[in-house]
Protein backbone atom coordinates (compact mmCIF):
# COMPACT_ATOMS: atom_id res chain seq x y z
CA UNK A 1 0.00 0.00 0.00
CA UNK A 2 0.91 3.47 -0.86
CA UNK A 3 1.93 5.45 2.25
CA UNK A 4 -0.58 8.62 2.90
CA UNK A 5 0.57 10.15 5.74
CA UNK A 6 -1.51 11.52 8.44
CA UNK A 7 -2.04 15.37 7.83
CA UNK A 8 -2.14 17.36 11.33
CA UNK A 9 -3.00 20.96 11.36
CA UNK A 10 -1.68 22.65 14.60
CA UNK A 11 -3.35 25.89 16.12
CA UNK A 12 -0.57 28.07 17.00
CA UNK A 13 -0.26 31.44 18.41
CA UNK A 14 0.11 32.72 14.89
CA UNK A 15 -2.65 30.40 13.31
CA UNK A 16 -2.84 26.94 11.62
CA UNK A 17 0.20 25.81 10.99
CA UNK A 18 0.75 22.84 8.63
CA UNK A 19 3.39 21.14 6.27
CA UNK A 20 5.05 23.01 3.91
CA UNK A 21 3.87 22.47 -0.43
CA UNK A 22 5.64 20.76 -3.18
CA UNK A 23 5.31 22.03 -6.94
CA UNK A 24 5.95 19.38 -8.89
CA UNK A 25 6.37 20.78 -12.17
CA UNK A 26 7.63 24.31 -12.88
CA UNK A 27 8.74 26.23 -16.34
CA UNK A 28 9.59 29.12 -14.71
CA UNK A 29 10.26 31.46 -18.07
CA UNK A 30 6.69 30.38 -18.87
CA UNK A 31 4.89 33.09 -16.03
CA UNK A 32 5.86 36.04 -18.28
CA UNK A 33 3.35 34.46 -20.56
CA UNK A 34 0.42 34.02 -18.37
CA UNK A 35 -2.68 35.69 -19.98
CA UNK A 36 -0.99 36.17 -23.65
CA UNK A 37 -2.38 33.14 -25.30
CA UNK A 38 -5.74 33.91 -24.50
CA UNK A 39 -6.63 35.28 -27.76
CA UNK A 40 -7.97 33.12 -30.51
CA UNK A 41 -5.39 32.44 -33.77
CA UNK A 42 -7.08 28.91 -35.20
CA UNK A 43 -10.68 27.71 -35.20
CA UNK A 44 -9.25 24.99 -33.93
CA UNK A 45 -6.75 26.24 -30.91
CA UNK A 46 -5.12 23.70 -28.76
CA UNK A 47 -1.94 22.59 -27.06
CA UNK A 48 0.00 22.92 -30.34
CA UNK A 49 -1.51 26.50 -31.17
CA UNK A 50 -0.57 27.60 -27.67
CA UNK A 51 3.24 25.93 -28.27
CA UNK A 52 3.97 28.61 -30.85
CA UNK A 53 3.37 31.03 -28.80
CA UNK A 54 5.59 29.56 -26.06
CA UNK A 55 8.35 29.63 -28.62
CA UNK A 56 7.76 32.61 -29.73
CA UNK A 57 8.52 34.10 -25.74
CA UNK A 58 11.15 31.36 -25.12
CA UNK A 59 13.24 32.63 -27.88
CA UNK A 60 13.05 36.14 -25.84
CA UNK A 61 15.06 35.04 -22.69
CA UNK A 62 18.06 35.38 -21.21
CA UNK A 63 19.73 34.89 -18.13
CA UNK A 64 19.06 38.19 -16.82
CA UNK A 65 15.73 37.98 -17.69
CA UNK A 66 15.45 34.63 -16.69
CA UNK A 67 16.59 35.50 -12.92
CA UNK A 68 14.29 37.91 -12.97
CA UNK A 69 11.30 36.05 -13.83
CA UNK A 70 12.44 33.17 -11.75
CA UNK A 71 12.25 35.67 -8.66
CA UNK A 72 9.30 36.93 -8.79
CA UNK A 73 8.08 33.61 -9.19
CA UNK A 74 9.33 31.70 -6.68
CA UNK A 75 8.51 34.84 -4.26
CA UNK A 76 5.11 34.13 -5.25
CA UNK A 77 5.39 30.38 -4.99
CA UNK A 78 6.35 31.00 -1.69
CA UNK A 79 3.44 33.55 -0.18
CA UNK A 80 1.09 30.99 -1.52
CA UNK A 81 2.62 27.92 0.40
CA UNK A 82 4.79 25.99 -1.88
CA UNK A 83 8.35 25.80 -0.21
CA UNK A 84 9.92 23.25 -2.78
CA UNK A 85 9.72 23.56 -6.70
CA UNK A 86 10.58 21.08 -9.36
CA UNK A 87 12.07 23.05 -12.15
CA UNK A 88 11.20 20.90 -15.53
CA UNK A 89 14.47 23.50 -17.67
CA UNK A 90 15.04 23.17 -20.75
CA UNK A 91 15.95 26.91 -22.57
CA UNK A 92 19.39 26.44 -22.03
CA UNK A 93 21.35 28.08 -24.81
CA UNK A 94 21.33 31.40 -26.61
CA UNK A 95 18.04 31.59 -29.16
CA UNK A 96 20.32 30.78 -32.37
CA UNK A 97 21.29 27.40 -30.50
CA UNK A 98 24.92 27.91 -29.56
CA UNK A 99 25.71 27.53 -25.75
CA UNK A 100 26.43 30.49 -23.51
CA UNK A 101 29.76 30.48 -21.66
CA UNK A 102 29.45 28.79 -19.11
CA UNK A 103 27.09 26.16 -20.64
CA UNK A 104 25.23 26.00 -17.22
CA UNK A 105 24.20 30.16 -17.63
CA UNK A 106 20.73 29.72 -17.77
CA UNK A 107 21.01 26.94 -15.13
CA UNK A 108 22.71 28.93 -12.78
CA UNK A 109 19.92 31.64 -12.91
CA UNK A 110 17.38 29.84 -11.83
CA UNK A 111 19.89 28.70 -8.81
CA UNK A 112 20.28 32.31 -7.86
CA UNK A 113 17.00 33.00 -8.30
CA UNK A 114 16.04 29.88 -5.68
CA UNK A 115 19.02 31.08 -3.33
CA UNK A 116 17.55 34.85 -2.82
CA UNK A 117 14.12 33.87 -2.25
CA UNK A 118 14.89 30.52 0.31
CA UNK A 119 12.50 27.87 -2.41
CA UNK A 120 14.57 24.64 -2.29
CA UNK A 121 14.45 23.96 -5.63
CA UNK A 122 14.99 20.71 -7.64
CA UNK A 123 16.42 21.42 -10.84
CA UNK A 124 15.89 19.15 -13.77
CA UNK A 125 17.92 20.01 -16.88
CA UNK A 126 16.14 18.72 -19.73
CA UNK A 127 17.02 16.36 -22.55
CA UNK A 128 15.31 17.60 -25.64
CA UNK A 129 16.48 16.06 -28.79
CA UNK A 130 14.27 15.36 -31.57
CA UNK A 131 11.22 16.91 -32.95
CA UNK A 132 8.65 14.44 -32.70
CA UNK A 133 8.40 10.52 -32.36
CA UNK A 134 9.40 10.26 -36.41
CA UNK A 135 12.87 11.43 -35.10
CA UNK A 136 13.28 14.67 -37.52
CA UNK A 137 15.61 17.59 -36.16
CA UNK A 138 14.70 20.21 -33.68
CA UNK A 139 13.31 22.97 -35.86
CA UNK A 140 14.96 27.04 -35.39
CA UNK A 141 12.90 27.83 -32.79
CA UNK A 142 13.45 24.59 -30.42
CA UNK A 143 17.50 24.74 -31.03
CA UNK A 144 18.15 26.94 -27.86
CA UNK A 145 16.29 23.58 -26.03
CA UNK A 146 18.74 21.16 -27.31
CA UNK A 147 21.15 18.73 -26.50
CA UNK A 148 23.19 15.40 -27.81
CA UNK A 149 23.82 12.98 -24.52
CA UNK A 150 27.41 13.63 -24.06
CA UNK A 151 27.18 17.44 -23.54
CA UNK A 152 23.99 16.96 -21.32
CA UNK A 153 25.51 14.31 -19.38
CA UNK A 154 28.31 17.30 -18.97
CA UNK A 155 25.43 19.41 -17.83
CA UNK A 156 24.07 17.41 -15.33
CA UNK A 157 27.42 16.26 -13.82
CA UNK A 158 27.93 20.11 -13.05
CA UNK A 159 25.03 20.94 -11.25
CA UNK A 160 24.58 17.31 -9.21
CA UNK A 161 28.31 18.04 -7.94
CA UNK A 162 26.31 21.59 -6.68
CA UNK A 163 23.88 20.07 -4.84
CA UNK A 164 23.25 21.20 -0.96
CA UNK A 165 20.71 21.34 1.48
CA UNK A 166 18.57 23.92 -0.84
CA UNK A 167 19.46 22.36 -4.32
CA UNK A 168 18.67 18.75 -5.73
CA UNK A 169 19.67 18.16 -8.87
CA UNK A 170 18.03 15.44 -11.07
CA UNK A 171 17.19 14.80 -14.81
CA UNK A 172 14.10 15.73 -17.19
CA UNK A 173 13.63 13.52 -20.17
CA UNK A 174 11.45 16.14 -22.10
CA UNK A 175 8.73 13.38 -23.80
CA UNK A 176 9.16 10.10 -25.50
CA UNK A 177 8.50 12.19 -28.89
CA UNK A 178 11.87 14.33 -28.34
CA UNK A 179 14.14 11.62 -26.72
CA UNK A 180 15.36 8.51 -28.77
CA UNK A 181 15.12 5.34 -26.67
CA UNK A 182 18.86 4.81 -26.77
CA UNK A 183 19.61 8.39 -25.51
CA UNK A 184 16.86 7.52 -23.12
CA UNK A 185 18.75 4.15 -21.86
CA UNK A 186 22.37 5.83 -22.29
CA UNK A 187 21.52 8.68 -20.04
CA UNK A 188 19.46 6.46 -17.54
CA UNK A 189 22.54 4.08 -17.13
CA UNK A 190 24.88 6.98 -16.53
CA UNK A 191 22.59 9.09 -13.72
CA UNK A 192 24.42 8.89 -10.03
CA UNK A 193 21.41 6.51 -7.94
CA UNK A 194 19.70 9.72 -5.99
CA UNK A 195 19.08 11.48 -9.17
CA UNK A 196 14.96 12.04 -9.85
CA UNK A 197 14.04 11.22 -13.05
CA UNK A 198 10.65 13.28 -14.77
CA UNK A 199 9.28 13.26 -17.94
CA UNK A 200 5.82 14.29 -19.89
CA UNK A 201 4.01 11.88 -21.22
CA UNK A 202 0.87 11.17 -22.00
CA UNK A 203 -0.68 15.05 -22.10
CA UNK A 204 -2.05 15.11 -25.44
CA UNK A 205 -4.23 12.64 -27.54
CA UNK A 206 -1.97 13.37 -30.76
CA UNK A 207 1.00 12.59 -28.70
CA UNK A 208 -0.86 9.06 -27.80
CA UNK A 209 -1.48 8.28 -31.29
CA UNK A 210 1.77 9.15 -32.80
CA UNK A 211 3.16 6.99 -30.10
CA UNK A 212 1.34 3.80 -30.89
CA UNK A 213 1.60 4.14 -34.57
CA UNK A 214 5.39 4.42 -34.03
CA UNK A 215 6.25 2.68 -31.41
CA UNK A 216 3.86 0.08 -31.46
CA UNK A 217 2.41 0.65 -27.39
CA UNK A 218 0.49 3.71 -25.84
CA UNK A 219 3.19 6.56 -23.93
CA UNK A 220 3.29 5.26 -20.36
CA UNK A 221 2.75 1.74 -21.54
CA UNK A 222 5.89 1.81 -23.44
CA UNK A 223 7.61 3.29 -20.58
CA UNK A 224 6.53 1.05 -18.27
CA UNK A 225 8.14 -2.04 -20.05
CA UNK A 226 11.15 -0.32 -21.07
CA UNK A 227 12.55 1.86 -18.35
CA UNK A 228 13.34 1.55 -14.78
CA UNK A 229 10.63 2.91 -13.64
CA UNK A 230 10.12 3.02 -9.67
CA UNK A 231 9.67 5.67 -7.23
CA UNK A 232 12.23 7.88 -8.44
CA UNK A 233 10.25 8.93 -11.11
CA UNK A 234 7.97 11.25 -11.80
CA UNK A 235 5.31 10.81 -14.91
CA UNK A 236 4.06 14.37 -15.64
CA UNK A 237 0.61 14.91 -16.40
CA UNK A 238 -0.40 11.52 -17.66
CA UNK A 239 -3.41 12.67 -18.43
CA UNK A 240 -4.29 9.73 -21.27
CA UNK A 241 -4.15 6.42 -19.54
CA UNK A 242 -6.19 2.71 -20.19
CA UNK A 243 -7.08 1.03 -16.93
CA UNK A 244 -3.81 -1.31 -17.46
CA UNK A 245 -1.74 1.83 -17.63
CA UNK A 246 -3.28 3.14 -14.25
CA UNK A 247 -2.18 0.27 -12.56
CA UNK A 248 1.11 -0.21 -13.61
CA UNK A 249 1.77 3.31 -12.65
CA UNK A 250 0.44 2.80 -9.35
CA UNK A 251 2.45 -0.41 -9.14
CA UNK A 252 5.73 1.24 -10.21
CA UNK A 253 5.58 3.22 -7.58
CA UNK A 254 5.98 6.38 -9.42
CA UNK A 255 4.34 9.38 -8.72
CA UNK A 256 1.86 11.65 -11.27
CA UNK A 257 2.76 15.39 -11.23
CA UNK A 258 -0.80 16.85 -11.85
CA UNK A 259 -1.32 20.41 -13.55
CA UNK A 260 -4.88 21.69 -13.30
CA UNK A 261 -5.04 24.90 -13.96
CA UNK A 262 -2.56 24.03 -16.75
CA UNK A 263 -3.43 21.02 -18.04
CA UNK A 264 -7.48 22.67 -18.17
CA UNK A 265 -6.05 25.89 -19.82
CA UNK A 266 -4.33 23.71 -22.29
CA UNK A 267 -7.36 21.73 -23.04
CA UNK A 268 -5.64 18.47 -22.16
CA UNK A 269 -8.20 16.40 -20.68
CA UNK A 270 -8.93 15.22 -17.16
CA UNK A 271 -6.70 12.75 -15.41
CA UNK A 272 -8.68 9.55 -14.41
CA UNK A 273 -8.41 10.46 -10.48
CA UNK A 274 -10.55 8.39 -8.66
CA UNK A 275 -9.44 4.82 -10.66
CA UNK A 276 -5.84 6.10 -9.59
CA UNK A 277 -6.55 6.75 -6.15
CA UNK A 278 -8.77 3.23 -6.15
CA UNK A 279 -4.92 1.68 -7.71
CA UNK A 280 -3.24 3.38 -4.20
CA UNK A 281 -0.90 5.49 -6.59
CA UNK A 282 1.02 8.73 -5.82
CA UNK A 283 0.57 11.72 -7.43
CA UNK A 284 1.50 15.62 -6.29
CA UNK A 285 0.56 18.87 -7.80
CA UNK A 286 2.43 21.25 -9.88
CA UNK A 287 1.68 25.02 -11.30
CA UNK A 288 3.51 23.98 -14.52
CA UNK A 289 2.84 27.24 -17.10
CA UNK A 290 1.99 29.28 -14.24
CA UNK A 291 -1.25 30.70 -15.28
CA UNK A 292 -1.90 30.58 -11.64
CA UNK A 293 0.28 30.38 -8.78
CA UNK A 294 -1.72 28.38 -6.22
CA UNK A 295 -1.71 25.48 -4.33
CA UNK A 296 -5.10 25.74 -3.47
CA UNK A 297 -6.72 26.64 -7.03
CA UNK A 298 -5.11 23.15 -8.19
CA UNK A 299 -6.12 21.22 -4.89
CA UNK A 300 -9.59 22.77 -5.71
CA UNK A 301 -9.84 22.26 -9.62
CA UNK A 302 -8.50 18.85 -9.42
CA UNK A 303 -11.90 17.83 -7.30
CA UNK A 304 -13.96 20.05 -9.38
CA UNK A 305 -13.25 18.37 -12.75
CA UNK A 306 -13.93 15.16 -11.54
CA UNK A 307 -17.38 16.71 -9.70
CA UNK A 308 -18.33 18.32 -13.48
CA UNK A 309 -17.35 14.76 -15.11
CA UNK A 310 -19.37 12.08 -12.87
CA UNK A 311 -21.72 15.09 -11.46
CA UNK A 312 -20.82 13.72 -8.17
CA UNK A 313 -19.71 15.43 -5.31
CA UNK A 314 -16.66 14.67 -3.15
CA UNK A 315 -14.76 12.39 -5.16
CA UNK A 316 -11.33 12.52 -3.91
CA UNK A 317 -11.19 11.07 -0.64
CA UNK A 318 -10.13 7.55 0.88
CA UNK A 319 -12.38 5.64 3.76
CA UNK A 320 -9.69 6.61 6.15
CA UNK A 321 -10.08 10.71 4.93
CA UNK A 322 -13.74 11.73 4.18
CA UNK A 323 -12.78 14.89 3.95
CA UNK A 324 -11.56 16.23 0.01
CA UNK A 325 -9.03 18.69 1.21
CA UNK A 326 -7.61 16.36 3.54
CA UNK A 327 -6.96 13.66 1.36
CA UNK A 328 -5.88 15.73 -1.20
CA UNK A 329 -3.47 17.52 1.25
CA UNK A 330 -2.33 14.28 1.86
CA UNK A 331 -1.61 13.05 -1.14
CA UNK A 332 0.17 16.22 -1.77
CA UNK A 333 2.46 15.39 0.87
CA UNK A 334 3.06 11.55 0.83
CA UNK A 335 4.79 11.86 -2.68
CA UNK A 336 6.66 15.05 -2.32
CA UNK A 337 10.15 13.79 -1.25
CA UNK A 338 10.13 10.73 -3.59
CA UNK A 339 9.52 13.48 -6.09
CA UNK A 340 11.78 16.24 -5.29
CA UNK A 341 14.12 14.59 -3.56
CA UNK A 342 13.98 16.83 -0.02
CA UNK A 343 12.60 15.25 2.78
CA UNK A 344 11.86 19.11 4.38
CA UNK A 345 9.99 17.96 7.58
CA UNK A 346 11.05 21.73 8.87
CA UNK A 347 9.10 23.40 6.32
CA UNK A 348 5.84 24.82 7.35
CA UNK A 349 3.19 27.09 5.83
CA UNK A 350 1.13 29.25 8.52
CA UNK A 351 -2.95 30.44 8.05
CA UNK A 352 -4.17 33.21 9.59
CA UNK A 353 -6.67 32.27 11.95
CA UNK A 354 -7.74 35.66 12.25
CA UNK A 355 -9.68 35.81 8.73
CA UNK A 356 -13.52 35.38 8.53
CA UNK A 357 -13.65 32.39 6.13
CA UNK A 358 -11.67 30.62 8.82
CA UNK A 359 -13.65 31.30 12.03
CA UNK A 360 -14.70 29.06 13.97
CA UNK A 361 -12.44 26.18 12.25
CA UNK A 362 -11.25 22.89 13.65
CA UNK A 363 -8.34 20.89 12.84
CA UNK A 364 -10.68 18.68 11.18
CA UNK A 365 -12.47 21.21 8.72
CA UNK A 366 -9.31 23.93 8.63
CA UNK A 367 -7.75 22.07 5.00
CA UNK A 368 -11.28 21.98 3.18
CA UNK A 369 -12.18 25.82 4.39
CA UNK A 370 -8.91 26.49 3.07
CA UNK A 371 -9.23 24.67 -0.24
CA UNK A 372 -12.81 25.44 -1.46
CA UNK A 373 -14.19 28.82 0.77
CA UNK A 374 -12.78 31.53 -1.90
CA UNK A 375 -9.89 33.16 -3.20
CA UNK A 376 -8.44 35.43 -0.50
CA UNK A 377 -5.03 33.97 0.30
CA UNK A 378 -4.61 32.63 4.12
CA UNK A 379 -1.02 32.12 4.05
CA UNK A 380 0.33 34.49 6.90
CA UNK A 381 3.91 32.85 7.31
CA UNK A 382 5.87 30.52 5.42
CA UNK A 383 9.52 28.86 7.09
CA UNK A 384 11.27 26.98 5.03
CA UNK A 385 14.44 24.92 6.76
CA UNK A 386 13.36 26.21 9.56
CA UNK A 387 13.60 30.11 8.08
CA UNK A 388 11.02 32.57 7.95
CA UNK A 389 10.73 33.39 4.56
CA UNK A 390 7.32 34.87 4.16
CA UNK A 391 5.77 37.72 7.31
CA UNK A 392 2.51 38.58 7.12
CA UNK A 393 1.63 37.25 4.12
CA UNK A 394 4.81 39.00 2.14
CA UNK A 395 8.33 37.66 1.35
CA UNK A 396 10.66 40.37 2.20
CA UNK A 397 11.72 40.71 -1.69
CA UNK A 398 8.06 41.20 -2.43
CA UNK A 399 8.86 44.73 -4.02
CA UNK A 400 12.57 44.20 -5.38
CA UNK A 401 11.25 41.07 -7.16
CA UNK A 402 8.51 42.78 -8.86
CA UNK A 403 9.78 45.54 -9.64
CA UNK A 404 12.90 43.33 -11.40
CA UNK A 405 10.28 41.44 -13.03
CA UNK A 406 8.46 44.76 -14.45
CA UNK A 407 11.46 45.29 -16.09
CA UNK A 408 12.24 42.09 -17.40
CA UNK A 409 8.97 42.39 -18.63
CA UNK A 410 9.96 45.57 -20.82
CA UNK A 411 12.64 44.14 -22.26
CA UNK A 412 10.99 40.63 -23.02
CA UNK A 413 7.75 42.30 -24.99
CA UNK A 414 9.41 45.44 -26.50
Amino acid sequence: MHDVPAIHAERTSAGWRLPGIANLHSHAFQRAMAGLAEVQTDPADSFWTWRETMYRMAGRFDPDTLRAVATQLYVEMLEAGYTRVCEFHYVHHAPDGSAYAPASAMSDALIEAARVTGIRLTLLPVLYMRGGFDGSALGERQRRFGHEVDAYLRLLADLHARQDDALRVGCALHSLRAVPPDAMDAVLAALPDDARVHIHIAEQVPEVDECIAVRGARPVAWLLEHAPVDARWTLVHATHLDAAEVAGIARSGATVALCPTTEANLGDGLFPLRDYLDADGAWGIGSDSHISVSPVEELRWLEYGQRLVTRRRNIAVRASTPSVGTTLFAGVQASAAASTGFDATDDAVTLDADVPLLAGATADDVLDRWVFAGNRPLVREVHVGGRQVVSEGRHALHEDAARDYASAMQRLLA
